[in-house]
């Protein structure tokens, strides 16, 4: 009756969203597309000439913040805002009330969870967690992800002569997610190009506190000093110098982590659902003839 068609930015768009559509639309199927990635702008940008005819013939664009909103509305194409959805029950703090500098009895374990890729800029990360161990010489770095920039972030990390106190995961279970998070006392996430990354909505499920830059979307989902810390991209000491002010000021991580708690609540699915539901009925009555 109605197709949803989960989309992102570019060779992704042209192979697999919109034949979707295009098959949809010759079925006489509506197509409710949900739009997604942090790289929407520079995307359309190049190629929204081609997009267009296939947005057009789709019944509903939705997308999960007012950010991608805002990228779509300067081309005059109107969507709908659903939120990401975040497991509030796999995703939860043990005591939401309690710091979680001291998760690890021998020093505050770091964790990134974003896959190695460049737009992500993990080896930023890297460079902040260098400049932190002066304060906390037992602090550890995780890094939970893969991909192509792998070899390089180990060869940084073996520059900086911290390799005793950096892990590199691979490939983590969905199902470990929720422990990786209970272990980590700060989640930094050091991207260059973002929209609402899950990552965040899970670590303050998780009651972990969030040190992030302030691209994209980000800024739009959680507000600087209140429910995370918000840094320039690639300013690792920047990056650096908010996360020893979550380790070293009890006050602003258990602010952190409170806040980030109430935020998350409006991303659970009995919150969401009835906004999917709201979209999918709006698009079956309006291909009725």
């Amino acid at each position: 009756d109605v197709l949803h068609v989960m989309a992102n930015s570019g060779w992704s768009w042209h192979l697999f969203a919109a034949p979707a559509v295009w098959i949809a639309k010759a079925r006489r199927v509506p197509v409710v597309v949900n739009y997604r990635g942090g790289e929407a702008e520079q995307f359309f940008a190049r190629s929204f000439r081609w997009v267009r005819p296939t947005i057009g013939a789709c019944a509903q664009i939705v997308v999960p913040s007012t950010f991608l909103e805002e990228v779509f509305s300067k081309r005059n194409v109107t969507t709908r805002v659903v939120p990401n959805i975040i497991d509030t029950a796999r995703f939860a703090a043990t005591d939401p009330s309690t710091s979680r500098t001291d998760a690890r009895p021998n020093g505050p374990n770091l964790l990134v969870a974003r896959n190695l890729e460049a737009i992500y800029d993990n080896a930023n990360a890297v460079r902040a967690f260098k400049e932190i161990l002066p304060q906390h010489p037992h602090a550890t770095l995780t890094i939970a992800g893969v991909g192509p920039e792998l070899d390089s972030l180990r060869k940084l990390v073996a520059e900086l002569q911290i390799e005793e106190r950096v892990t590199f995961t691979g490939t983590v279970d969905t199902q470990q997610m929720p422990q990786l998070y209970q272990s980590a006392a700060v989640m930094l996430n050091p991207s260059q190009v973002d929209n609402m990354p899950n990552s965040i909505l899970e670590a303050l499920a998780s009651g972990v506190p969030v040190v992030s830059t302030n691209v994209g979307g980000i800024p739009y989902m959680v507000k600087h000093d209140e429910t995370a810390l918000l840094v320039p991209p690639r300013d690792s000491a920047a990056m650096a110098a908010a996360v020893n002010t979550v380790l070293s000021d009890e006050r602003v991580s258990t602010r952190l982590i409170s806040a980030g708690r109430q935020l998350v609540e409006q991303y659970s699915w009995p919150a969401v659902k009835e906004q999917w539901m709201s979209v999918y009925e709006q698009a079956y009555r309006d291909a009725k003839p």
